[in-house]
């Protein structure tokens, strides 16, 4: 007897301007969550069936990718790492009545009003970004450099630092980079500006890779520290800048200091189909799917088909408690917060060991 699939639609930015790096992790996730998900059984006997599209962190393609996916019959969608393209992605799903689970994207607000379709699994940027200022205070920085550019989401973590850190003293200088002819002028500016810290605001691996190496050779620049809370350090191409330039960055991340069960069997088998350790953006995959997952299941209980959209999935967010590598997933409505929000994921700034740059070492715990 042939079973008909259970479709999930994926969202993943797999070629440029995408962070293609973040989007093979994202998609090795979802890919390995589905197979878990088929070897469990699937739905009700019913096989999940992934179906990817490519965002290239292009919301006018998430919006057409969020379409044809509901044309193409999907029960629900997850996905996208860029925050501005997860924005465009949960307004399309509000506007046809799609779940989407949200696995990486921080911006706080994913959409203008309160949702019933979106759930996300990232912490919101004001929670992780006010971590990240913490460890600054306690590190003795009160006076921080942001590397920017033009961009909502590097808009919005500037303004939760300099909110967070005035109250103690602190203050942020902007640092435009759209207004420097090179690396070395914006190093000028730094020296000049007083501040202790300099934060990489900006894509990857251009310009970020060309301002820590020019920081790095700087010698005025010698006692200032680089920080990247966006996490482009997690990844393994960082560790390979030339003269361990990409060690002593630190970064947000969102993983437990130590994985459980489930994420130690999870994490090696993400090792092995990546070839490499897997980042914190691959288990946010693989937990994405679990979460749908345990949806459709749900709906499958109560006599409904599971391939199909449920209506009253405002209900059914708070009533999940799935198993995730990284802890327990729940759903709540969290002030501030438009989305069905997991509050909180594991949070940590961690960074890549100067002494053997291949290794992440925590430096402040969330």
């Amino acid at each position: 007897m042939i079973t008909s699939p259970v479709r999930l639609g994926a969202l993943v930015p797999l070629s440029p301007p995408g962070w293609v790096e973040a989007g093979r992790h994202l998609l090795a996730g979802l890919e390995l969550g589905v197979r878990d998900a088929n070897d469990a059984g699937g739905i009700g006997g019913r096989p999940v069936e992934l179906i990817v599209r490519d965002t290239a962190a292009d919301p006018r393609r998430a919006a057409d990718a969020m379409d044809e996916l509901a044309r193409l019959g999907v029960a629900a969608i997850a996905g996208e790492y860029h925050s501005v393209v997860a924005r465009t992605a949960a307004s399309r799903a509000e506007a046809l009545g799609l779940p989407f689970v949200c696995s990486s994207a921080v911006l706080d607000t994913l959409t203008e009003q309160p949702s019933q379709w979106v759930a996300r699994l990232a912490p919101a940027q004001s929670h992780g970004w006010r971590i990240y200022g913490d460890f600054l205070l306690d590190a003795g920085h009160r006076r921080i450099a942001v590397a920017t550019q033009p961009s909502v989401y590097w808009a919005s973590g500037t303004g939760i630092l300099r909110d967070h850190l005035a109250p103690h003293g602190g203050g942020v200088v902007e640092l435009d980079t759209g207004g420097f002819a090179a690396p070395d002028a914006l190093c000028d500016a730094l020296a000049d500006s007083g501040a202790t810290a300099l934060l990489l605001l900006v894509g990857h691996p251009e310009p970020a890779v060309p301002i820590v190496e020019a920081v790095r050779r700087d010698p005025r620049l010698g006692g200032v520290l680089v920080g990247a809370p966006a996490g482009q350090p997690e990844f393994a191409s960082w560790a390979g800048l030339p003269d361990g330039g990409g060690a002593g960055v630190p970064f947000l991340r969102y993983l437990p200091e130590r994985l459980g069960p489930l994420g130690l069997r999870v994490e090696a088998a993400l090792r092995e189909r990546l070839a490499e350790a897997p980042s914190f953006v691959a288990f946010e995959g693989y937990d994405a799917v679990a979460v749908l997952a345990a949806l459709a299941t749900h709906v499958h209980a109560r006599g409904a088909d599971p391939a199909r959209p449920p209506a009253d999935v405002a209900e059914i967010w708070p009533r999940l408690a799935v198993e995730g590598t990284r802890g327990t997933v729940r759903f709540s409505r969290v002030p501030g917060i438009t989305v069905w929000q997991w509050a909180w994921a594991p949070v940590h700034v961690a960074e890549r060991d100067p002494a053997r740059p291949d290794r992440v070492r925590v430096r402040h715990a969330g």
